[in-house]
């Protein structure tokens, strides 16, 4: 039942990110592999900021770890046994006393990943770190990581209470590190109490793991998944560099050069549209950015506009893109696969504002600070392009400095002979 649920979930996502353009991004694989050890695997980029890069590696490798008790859980439910693992290696010196260390490591690292969890529900909800504590993480936000950071706590709770009321029931046979050394909180008990609390801690940890597994397609915390595939597909771009429009890159060549002859006019084409105004005019890339996105807050803090007052946050850039998706992606399952236009697009309607596109500066500082490398200012730049060019919504002051660079070439309202008027002096 959990792997149909999950399996619903994913592949809702997956439908989704794929409603987005065709964008091909399958050059460079040395690098883009590379990328995802460096990045993706070794955390590399969360380590510029110290505190939080530690803790979230005591988590991130902890989940790794734990993966290998859970393989014997989950062959112990299906197959009815117990520790059938440790059974089948207790005769075997060596083997046996691997597999003692291996859960003895797996338990030692699970005490790290309790102090990790503790702290950070400690700087969102008593230290209240600033970027923990925008507005835009107000409502489910904050629940999803209050639940997830809690799930984590529940799970070791679990876990350490199965080990330990085993080790009490065998007389500490297994050996393990931290379970040994917690087994007196169980003295004096019968085998039949320490029998149920075993099966309880196996089951919760069954029934918990399962419940995650369902969970995280609607949680962000499906960056546990996304983040590497995000980071494989990576735009491998030089910071800084923003994309041309074909169109417009046409017409500036045909502008260039006098000698150039204009193509023919097809009237049977769809008409051109410049930047993007939904979530269909983004591409998959974009789209799987959005899902991506770990709601850490790094690309805001370090966003100028955001840090002298402005409205614009990169990361609710993200969240609004991913939200509005979500509602789309309701409406064409919905309709068998057919959209149909609710009236709404991502500019406005309780999205991302028209204040919030004009305030960025394009300094790429949020690219530059996200771990998982998302880009929201390559879609900032899309939806800032079709204000534009679609809706001819510019400040006066921008209108002024189109019109100088379409007729002067340069932003100044004086002809091109003049331009070096300055250096006379």
């Amino acid at each position: 039942m959990a792997a149909f649920y999950a399996y619903r979930g994913y592949r809702r996502v997956y439908k989704n990110i794929m409603l987005g353009k065709k964008e091909d991004l399958s050059d460079h694989q040395s690098e883009r592999i590379k990328n995802v050890l460096l990045v993706a695997f070794g955390q590399k980029k969360m380590f510029k900021n110290m505190t939080p890069a530690v803790l979230h590696f005591f988590i991130y490798f902890g989940f790794i770890v734990t993966q290998i008790e859970l393989i014997e859980i989950f062959i112990d439910g299906v197959l009815g046994t117990h520790r059938i693992i440790f059974h089948a290696v207790e005769n075997i010196a060596a083997l046996r006393f691997i597999y003692v260390s291996t859960i003895s490591f797996i338990e030692i690292v699970s005490i790290f990943v309790f102090i990790a969890t503790v702290a950070f529900l400690c700087r969102r909800f008593l230290i209240k770190v600033p970027r923990l504590n925008k507005p835009e993480l107000k409502g489910f936000p904050v629940q999803d990581a209050a639940t997830i950071l809690l799930s984590e706590i529940y799970l070791l709770i679990c876990i350490f209470s199965m080990n330990t009321a085993d080790m009490a029931m065998h007389h500490g046979e297994y050996g393990f590190a931290v379970s040994g050394m917690l087994m007196h909180l169980f003295s004096g008990w019968d085998y039949t109490a320490l029998h149920y609390v075993e099966r309880l801690g196996w089951w919760g940890h069954m029934v918990g793991v399962l419940a995650l597994l369902v969970y995280l397609p609607y949680s962000k915390h499906l960056h546990i998944i996304l983040a590497f595939f995000n980071v494989y597909f990576a735009r491998l771009n030089p910071k800084g560099y923003i994309s041309n429009m074909p169109e417009i890159t046409k017409e500036i060549k045909l502008m260039m050069d006098p000698s150039a002859t204009p193509p023919p006019v097809d009237a049977n084409a769809a008409p051109v549209k410049f930047g993007a105004k939904d979530v269909f005019d983004l591409s998959w890339k974009n789209l799987l950015d959005a899902y991506t996105c770990t709601e850490c807050g790094r690309c805001t803090s370090a966003c100028p506009a955001n840090q002298t007052g402005k409205l614009l946050s990169p990361r609710k850039i993200m969240m609004d893109t991913r939200d509005r998706l979500e509602q789309v992606g309701s409406i064409v399952a919905e309709n068998n696969g057919v959209w149909k236009d609710d009236g709404k697009s991502l500019i406005e309607n309780n999205y991302i504002s028209v204040e919030e596109l004009r305030a960025c500066t394009t300094c790429n500082a949020c690219v530059e600070e996200c771990p998982v490398m998302i880009s929201p200012l390559d879609i900032i730049v899309q939806l800032r392009r079709n204000l534009i060019m679609e809706e001819s919504n510019a400040p006066a002051e921008w209108n002024g400095m189109f019109t100088a660079m379409e007729n002067n070439g340069a932003p100044w309202q004086f002809s091109q002979q003049d331009r070096l008027n300055w250096a006379k002096e």
